[in-house]
């Protein structure tokens, strides 16, 4: 049995504003209509042998991972870690999950693309013998030019259909990229691996005793909650924070990789999302209501007005309804200086779009004053929120489209369209939409303070009761 463990706690801040801390670029669809986590669970699926996926996520991001596997009609185990510590404790538990079966685990980023599906079956077969040795594998990309945002693994002698690994080598300068690309022996690091469950454990033992020894504690402390498996805060924080690869791969003599020549492109900056990009005959990426003359070489993105661009090159320009970023390509990577600088001054946009996923459906902020602000919020059929309320705000829900049961105060009602109920300060209240199609209204909030933050949860179907 083959156990596809993905990854998919990170925030992907290299492509903001499209990818935000609640909701990251793994759950963006690019070139497809399926989102890059689904289009990984798909890919693994359809190796075959597969058992249901086990994936690693933040308590944040738990309700996304469950809606886009539920789409898929797809279950797994969904392992909530209450902290990000790398990728080497999340393979770590997902090993010690699977203990009993000891399973090959295929883990594999949830934010990469890999257009030849052939060619990556054809190396995964390779994989698949090597990893039954007991080899840890991972997979070595070709590559077609030489990159500095990447890592590489230096090729060494063959060992069966796969290459034993010499060095992980960090991200190299310009000048040492070309000599990498020139000599025909260096490899872009894929992140993707495959080795036995008790392979891996036995590595990790002998490299990272003690991450090995948090992470079991970790899992007796830990328990089923809904459809999610949540991890030991206390027991978790203690876990060595560190990569699979400094962990165990650069360590270990069982390391081999095999080549992987099949369209791969983690998406790591706005670059390398314009190279994975369908382009026009001006070598143009053009995404929503764009209009360009004499622009070349440019990723211009729109999500809701128009974007109009005269005499650029080699430009990304992304517009989203709160934000708008602008940049050099060569420069564009570092986007992820200015998200730390938005982050120190606590601003909004680095964490959610105006329009904010939750396990019920979505809201967006239309309209902010002082003392007012405007919501559009949507209930998924037979979704119902938290019974709460607020010590700082009233509000006024007004439905546009759909029934709506509500909750206020004693009373509970239905309202439909063009009907409307006032909720006062402190007023215990609850929204829920009985019918089959989503429910729609306009909530107007009025009071001296509209944070999030501001809620007081006293049941809540999703287990919830943070703010």
């Amino acid at each position: 049995m083959i156990q596809p463990v993905i990854l998919c706690g990170g925030k992907g801040s290299r492509l903001w504003p499209l990818s935000r801390e609640s909701y990251p670029k793994q759950f963006l669809t690019v070139g497809s209509e399926k989102t890059l986590f689904q289009e990984t669970v798909l890919r693994a699926a359809a190796l075959g042998n597969m058992a249901p996926p086990v994936a690693m996520c933040g308590e944040e991001l738990r309700f996304l991972v469950a809606e886009q596997l539920l789409e898929l009609e797809v279950k797994g185990d969904i392992v909530l870690e209450p902290e990000s510590k790398n990728t080497a404790p999340a393979v770590a538990i997902s090993a010690l999950l699977k203990k009993d079966k000891d399973p090959l685990l295929l883990v594999m980023p949830a934010d990469h693309i890999i257009k030849d599906k052939v060619a990556f079956k054809n190396s995964f077969t390779k994989a698949v013998k090597l990893a039954e040795k007991n080899f840890l594998v991972t997979f070595g990309i070709i590559p077609d030019h030489p990159e500095t945002a990447f890592g590489y693994l230096h090729r060494g002698t063959p060992v069966d259909e796969g290459f034993q690994v010499l060095r992980f080598e960090e991200k190299p300068t310009a000048e040492v990229a070309a000599q990498y690309y020139d000599s025909g022996e260096y490899f872009w690091n894929s992140g993707i691996f495959l080795f036995r469950a008790s392979a891996f454990l036995r590595e990790l033992e002998k490299y990272a005793p003690g991450m090995l020894t948090v992470c079991e504690k970790t899992l007796a402390e830990s328990l089923h909650d809904l459809d999610f498996f949540r991890l030991s805060p206390s027991e978790f924080a203690k876990c060595p924070e560190d990569s699979i690869d400094y962990a165990v791969m650069e360590k270990t003599d069982k390391c081999v990789m095999v080549e992987l020549d099949a369209g791969w492109n983690d998406l790591g900056t706005w670059s390398s999302l314009y190279l994975a990009s369908q382009k026009d005959e001006n070598n143009n990426v053009l995404h929503g209501d764009v209009i360009s003359s004499d622009t070349q070489n440019c990723y211009l993105h729109s999500e809701n007005r128009l974007l109009a661009a005269i005499g650029l090159k080699d430009i990304v320009a992304v517009e989203t309804s709160d934000a708008v970023f602008v940049a050099h390509m060569d420069k564009a990577q570092d986007v992820k200086k200015m998200v730390e600088s938005l982050t120190a001054k606590k601003r909004h946009e680095v964490i959610h779009h105006r329009k904010v996923y939750r396990p019920w459906g979505t809201y967006e902020s239309t309209d902010t004053g002082l003392r007012y602000q405007v919501k559009c919020i949507t209930v998924n059929p037979g979704q119902i929120l938290s019974l709460q309320m607020h010590h700082h705000r009233a509000e006024h829900w007004v439905v546009v489209h759909g029934t709506a049961k509500i909750t206020n105060g004693e009373k509970e009602f239905m309202l439909t369209e063009d009907q409307s109920t006032y909720i006062p300060v402190g007023t215990k209240h609850r929204l829920e939409n009985p019918g089959k199609i989503p429910l729609e209204l306009i909530e107007i909030q009025t009071g001296a303070y509209l944070g999030e933050d501001d809620i007081v949860r006293f049941e809540d179907l999703y287990g919830r009761y943070e703010s």
